[in-house]
């Protein structure tokens, strides 16, 4: 068995990592010498008949496994079951906003792990929801108007809500001297705050008035709402808007178990790698959740395109297909006319190296037999007519 292995190995039929399963597998089995070949054989075969072929147009492939059954798709956004305060869009709109690389998508989520520490605790986990979630002076004010009498903004704070985020009414009055810096004095009171602007005019006491209702008391920015589930035996955060910079730094908070279905935050806090992780899981849960049977290999084709020079680039003209080297392929796509406009100014000459612009032509595209490029001699060819 080890022999047999060792040949495998040596020959390279299998990657390294089907090999060592494989041998993981069969190590643990009692079956006979020819029982062992036959399923290494059937191994190797089922391995050789999946791998692509030279001049497979497997981006042709990729893009109609993955739009066809993207026409079945519904436009819905799917809510958590059990929690009518959190939803995430899911289906077609979602998969678009993948291939866009949209910089805001239309439902920011996180889901946010706890340490071993905090996971089986619900008070533990309340108390860090509190931290994360974002709490501005309107969410707990039970009004905020204008005294003209005393020429003051004052904001009476409601008690139950002051109770429910954890808050005191020191907090709230240093959250908004900090925001309105030297524009106003601010006094604080029992459940009442009043501030005094330096320039007390209507229009001044108006304009801080709109300022103090957005001042950020406590929380994350973004992270509108967050709610705790329990998940076998840990409690698990997902929130509603999405800061994965800020999150990760939240005690209690296990760094390694955070994800963000914004994209961009990936790319900016974690890399391009982890980009390309992302959009493969992101695309293959979607195609997923509406009952889509999609190739891996498909979605990885569309990530690797869209981060292979280092960056989030989308599928489209500000993209990809507007930054290729042949002016008929991205006439193609969209804006033609702009397109050979701009070429016939500056000159441009098309190479004819890609797909479209070949079939645009009418000639040989490089694909299939058409991207073998065979050298005879005439001498050996007269001496085998001969």
């Amino acid at each position: 068995m080890e022999s047999r292995f060792a040949k495998i190995r040596e020959e390279k039929r299998l990657p390294p990592k089907v090999i060592d399963e494989l041998e993981e597998k069969l190590g643990s089995l009692d079956i006979s010498k020819k029982e062992f070949d036959d399923i290494c054989d059937n191994v190797i075969h089922s391995y050789e008949q999946s791998i692509v072929e030279p001049g497979e147009a497997v981006g042709t492939v990729a893009a109609q496994s993955i739009g066809e059954p993207g026409t079945q798709m519904t436009l819905r956004t799917f809510h958590y079951a059990g929690v009518a305060e959190l939803s995430v869009t899911q289906g077609l709109p979602r998969l678009i906003e993948i291939v866009d690389a949209r910089r805001n998508p239309s439902t920011p989520t996180m889901t946010i792990h706890l340490t071993s520490d905090y996971a089986g605790d619900r008070n533990e986990a309340r108390r860090i929801a509190r931290n994360i979630e974002m709490v501005l002076v309107e969410s707990v004010a039970s009004n905020v108007s204008i005294d003209l009498l005393r020429n003051a903004i004052q904001i009476r704070l409601d008690p139950e809500l002051m109770e429910d985020k954890d808050l005191e009414v020191d907090a709230v009055a240093k959250a908004i001297e900090g925001k309105i810096k030297k524009k106003g004095e601010v006094e604080a009171g029992e459940n009442v705050i009043f501030v005094y602007p330096t320039n007390d005019t209507l229009a001044e006491l108006q304009r801080l008035s709109e300022k103090i209702r957005e001042v950020r008391v406590k929380g994350i920015n973004d992270i509108a709402h967050v709610v705790i589930r329990k998940e076998g035996d840990e409690y698990v955060l997902y929130t509603e808007g999405s800061n994965l910079e800020d999150a990760l730094e939240v005690e209690g908070v296990d760094p390694h178990r955070v994800y963000t279905n914004n994209l961009r935050e990936i790319y900016h806090v974690l890399g391009i790698e982890a980009t390309r992780n992302s959009i493969i899981q992101e695309a293959m849960s979607v195609l997923n959740e509406q009952g889509m049977d999609v190739d891996v290999r498909h979605i990885i084709l569309v990530a690797d395109m869209m981060t292979v020079d280092g960056t989030i680039r989308q599928i489209g003209r500000h993209g990809i297909s507007g930054s290729k080297n042949s002016t008929l392929a991205r006439a193609s796509f969209e804006v033609t006319i702009n397109h050979l406009l701009g070429a016939g100014i500056s000159g441009a000459r098309d190479p004819l190296k890609g797909i479209t612009e070949n079939v645009i032509l009418g000639q040989l595209i490089p694909l299939g037999t058409g991207a073998i490029d065979l050298l005879m001699s005439p001498s050996q060819f007269s001496r085998s007519k001969e």
